[in-house]
């Protein structure tokens, strides 16, 4: 796709993938407006005060920062940002008592997984980081960063066989776990990365092996004062760039003449010009609801195809009382298999026992006194679907399952029921409210298989002028790879025919410390 000559964008949602997108062309010149159709900026980045606490209600662990530095860079210099490493990245608690804190530095690793689970584990996580590591150099720039527009540009990773084995479309995450990793729990702990694009890891396409790579290689970060703070200073740097931001403003249709966009549709039905429109809500939203018909039809046919990813119950606990222990921590079932049937197979159902996330950052911003702390602790769930799946609206339910979330974890050795001032309740149906995510489900599609891992709606529409950034288009999911499909975006459409880029002022930052 050839780029694009124009001045006028509209840029349709103010979540991260839309705000950076904004930023970047409005840093190349273009006339640049943005529609959020909520109250607020974010997106799924988003958060939640009450009494003196602050939850992030989103991601809890930045990783690969040098894409965040990229952005600031690109659009006017460094963002005053505090951005501290996570050590360890995570603390894994196994139903058989078994616990491993994984280390922020990947030299480390071996001797922890040797420590938890016996001698030989570290070698052959090893095995296994060294064949991600090839997968990186495969696919980190020429699939993640570039465009990626079909079947053909699939071929390009098999033009030698030595690649084309590396990738092994044929092999699954779970396939590759049990050839790699001999211990069942390092298996388990492999899966759980499936988790990360809302996919089970029996159908999920092994070279997504590469994001616990890009954990332990480039490290796991937090921002002081939470991870909204990005949104907040994308936000900060679309407006000293003279991005026009209209929140609460819905858009509810792309205009199009002769299959090229003519601008967007309000709803209070203003119309609003423009020579390219970048869409960030989610890809089946713009092609089931905001294009008309005729347009578009092929991606509207392999969307509908395309099962969902999973979503979430969140439950934000306000606690008496601080307990010092890792930010991030894992409470895995005896039977992780029977967590994806339950949220990914064909009858979908709350999950009776459930992987329990646990985030409990050390952040005196994000709490009113030293006798507290807050909890996010979110469990994998099947979408909100009334019609034909779990209706989280249902009278009841989403306090009920709340209770057994509790319950769960208090019988897997941390009760904190006797502490909790209060609780609010976060399903797939408000999440879905909230962000237009349709059911709730947090990263679009799910990535089953080679086509639906790697070849996600393409940045470039066939429509001409229109563009995809976000989560639910390429490269997928995650705020490293969101940021990511921004810059796709902003190099397809290109700088402004007339006009010089313009820059932001620039604070200091961001501020990183280095791990230990």
């Amino acid at each position: 796709m050839s780029p694009a000559v124009t001045s006028r964008v509209v840029v349709i949602g103010a979540g991260v993938g839309g705000l950076t997108a904004a930023a970047r062309l409005a840093a190349l010149g273009h006339d640049v407006e943005l529609h959020e159709r909520a109250a607020t900026h974010g997106g799924k980045l988003g958060t939640f005060t009450r009494d003196g606490f602050t939850f992030d209600t989103g991601p809890s662990l930045l990783t690969l920062p040098a894409e965040l530095d990229e952005v600031f860079a690109a659009t006017g210099g460094p963002a005053d940002l505090d951005v501290v490493p996570v050590d360890p990245v995570c603390s894994y608690r196994f139903a058989d008592g078994t616990r491993l804190d994984m280390p922020h530095d990947p030299e480390r690793v071996p001797a922890a997984l040797d420590a938890a689970f016996g001698s030989g584990a570290g070698d052959a996580w090893s095995t296994l980081y060294r064949r991600s590591e090839r997968l990186w150099d495969l696919v980190g720039d020429a699939v993640l960063r570039r465009p990626f527009d079909g079947p053909r540009d699939l071929l390009r990773l098999a033009r030698r066989v030595g690649d084309l084995r590396a990738v092994a479309p044929w092999r699954t995450l779970a396939g590759l776990g049990r050839e790699l990793l001999p211990d069942p729990r390092m298996r388990l702990w492999l899966n759980r990365y499936a988790t990360y694009s809302g996919s089970d890891p029996r159908r999920t396409p092994a070279v997504l092996s590469v994001t616990p790579y890009v954990e332990q290689r480039f490290g796991g970060w937090y921002v002081r004062g939470g991870l909204r703070r990005l949104g907040d200073e994308l936000l900060a740097r679309c407006r000293a760039l003279g991005v026009r931001v209209h929140l609460g403003s819905e858009v509810i249709e792309v205009r199009t003449v002769g299959g090229r966009v003519t601008g967007v549709r309000l709803a209070d039905g203003t119309a609003v010009p423009a020579d390219v429109v970048v869409c960030n809500a989610d890809a089946s939203i713009l092609h089931e609801r905001l294009l008309s018909p005729g347009d578009a039809t092929r991606p509207r046919r392999v969307l509908r195809r395309a099962p969902r990813s999973s979503a979430g119950v969140v439950l934000l606990l306000a606690l008496d009382g601080r307990v010092p222990g890792p930010a991030h921590r894992v409470w895995f079932p005896a039977d992780h298999d029977a967590e994806f049937d339950a949220t990914l197979g064909p009858r979908p159902r709350p999950v009776d026992d459930p992987t329990i996330y646990v985030h409990a950052p050390d952040d005196p911003a994000l709490r009113p006194d030293e006798a507290s702390e807050g909890w996010f602790v979110l469990v994998n769930a099947p979408p909100h679907d009334p019609a034909g799946g779990v209706d989280w609206d249902a009278p009841g339910l989403a306090e009920r399952y709340a209770d057994h979330v509790l319950a769960t974890l208090a019988a897997r050795g941390e009760d904190v029921r006797g502490r909790i001032r209060w609780r609010e309740i976060r399903t797939p149906a408000d999440l879905e409210r909230d962000t237009g995510a349709p059911g709730g489900a947090i990263y679009g599609t799910a990535s089953h298989g080679a086509r639906a891992a790697l070849l996600r709606p393409a940045n470039g529409s066939p429509v001409g002028g229109l563009y995809l950034v976000g989560g639910s288009a390429h490269p997928g999911g995650g705020l490293p790879l969101v940021l990511m499909s921004a810059g796709i975006v902003a190099r397809l459409i290109g700088p402004a025919p007339v006009g010089p880029a313009r820059t932001a002022p620039a604070p200091s930052g961001p501020r990183r410390e280095p791990a230990g």
